[in-house]
């Protein structure tokens, strides 16, 4: 498999055939470590002690839960104008801007103590994260092109594993030194991720996504694909969008629905953080197998959307059975595609501009498939006064992204062309 990454990437961007000092190479793998860092912690964090800030701010059960669902909006935004202003600003210069926005926003929800002031900081923070879930994907096909899957790989795992930390440790930090300083104090990460990003754009200058050679008349075609009119685009943008919706919903419901099924108050928390910390695994394991046994990206997808499946049929008709087993498997299911998505919006495409176009269109189409989940579970549930619907519903979509998921991720570039 590490060949065919190496093959790929240099087949598909004439700019980046020279191999980067290794020094460089981990100056990008560590800012793109820190950025990682700021981009879910700042959203699983507000979950952790939402009723502590509802409390504070003297908020409705409406405002928290349109504070749950703005990110997903602004993910969705961030993601379809951002390519644009990273061909036009440059990667590095963008991502600057990007981590100042995230960190005010963070700042702004600690010191700004009113509904509007949160509103807005939420909104500033979720947009930034936008923009950066789709610059990474160019940003590391521009400046590490041929370890795509390792590098992605890490920037998963890091913002998993931070996610994981932050929601396991802002409660008691807000009970010992306060919710304004548990929640804001993480703007720590963003000016850590600032210097370095800063560090690199002045060792490295501006990716404006413009080779250092002339194209040929083949690359210029191949570059300017359309990703809209492109079907494995499409494809790759309901893999990540039925993945998103389950994740979501999921993340949003999960210790309601073991509750509902029998498990205790502790139990069904517990459930919530094996599902959030199977992410390490999944993207490790599945970053070794990709490497190290030549398994295809094609049986991977595979693998991980059947594990999606059997853990909700577990969850949903066999709950007493084995309630840790289901929830790990869903875990570990979801962890391995979002990783496989980000992989595939550098190793399908030909450029660092159109891996930016993928990525931007995909995800926008993903986020927003993604908000209707929580809305549409809680909305059946609220009807029927049980999870069977709702779970009914997640499980056809879910068997559904079977299929989806052997399409995106055949051997073949945007184009439709060979890998």
């Amino acid at each position: 498999m590490s060949n065919f990454v190496s093959t790929s990437a240099v087949k598909s961007s004439p700019s980046s055939t020279s191999k980067a000092p290794r020094s460089v190479f981990w100056l990008v793998v560590i800012a793109i470590m820190l950025m990682a860092s700021n981009m879910r912690s700042p959203i699983v964090a507000l979950g952790s002690i939402a009723p502590i800030v509802q409390d504070a701010l003297n908020l409705s059960a409406t405002h928290i839960g349109w504070l749950g669902a703005i990110p997903m909006l602004m993910f969705a935004f961030g993601a379809l104008i951002s390519p644009a202003i990273g061909k036009r600003l440059g990667l590095e210069n963008t991502l600057i801007i990007v981590i100042i926005v995230l960190t005010i926003g963070i700042i702004m929800r600690s010191t700004w103590l009113d509904w509007h002031g949160f509103l807005l900081g939420t909104v500033l923070l979720s947009l930034a994260i936008g923009f950066a879930n789709t610059l990474i994907a160019p940003i590391i096909k521009q400046h590490t092109p041929n370890n795509i899957a390792l590098v992605t790989s890490i920037f998963s795992l890091t913002m998993s594993m931070m996610a994981g930390i932050v929601s396991g440790v802002v409660y008691p930090l807000s009970e010992q030194i306060g919710w304004q300083w548990a929640l804001g104090g993480w703007a720590i990460l963003g000016i850590g991720a600032l210097i370095a990003w800063i560090i690199l754009r002045l060792k490295l200058g501006a990716s404006h996504q413009k080779p250092t050679v002339v194209l040929t008349d083949e690359e210029a075609m191949q570059e300017a694909t359309s990703v809209w009119k492109s079907p494995l685009a499409w494809q790759l943008a309901a893999f990540m969008g039925l993945q998103s919706l389950l994740f979501y919903t999921i993340a949003a419901f999960l210790p309601s629905i073991w509750i509902s099924k029998g498990l205790s108050e502790i139990e069904a928390g517990t459930m919530g953080s094996i599902f959030q910390f199977m992410a390490p695994i999944a993207i490790i394991s599945m970053t070794w197998l990709i490497r190290n046994r030549g398994i295809k990206l094609q049986t991977v997808s595979l693998v991980a959307s059947l594990l999606n499946v059997i853990g909700l049929m577990g969850i949903a008709y066999l709950p007493s059975l084995m309630p840790v087993v289901w929830t790990a498997i869903m875990g570990l299911g979801c962890a391995a595609i979002f990783t496989l998505c980000i992989m595939l919006f550098s190793l399908r495409t030909y450029t660092p501009n159109q891996s930016s176009k993928l990525s931007g269109m995909a995800q926008t189409v993903a986020y927003l498939v993604a908000f209707v989940g929580p809305f549409g579970a809680g909305w059946l549930y609220e009807r029927t006064n049980t999870w069977d619907g709702p779970l009914l519903f997640i499980l056809i979509l879910t068997i559904f992204n079977v299929i989806i998921a052997w399409l995106a991720s055949r051997p073949i570039m945007i184009d439709g062309k060979p890998a």
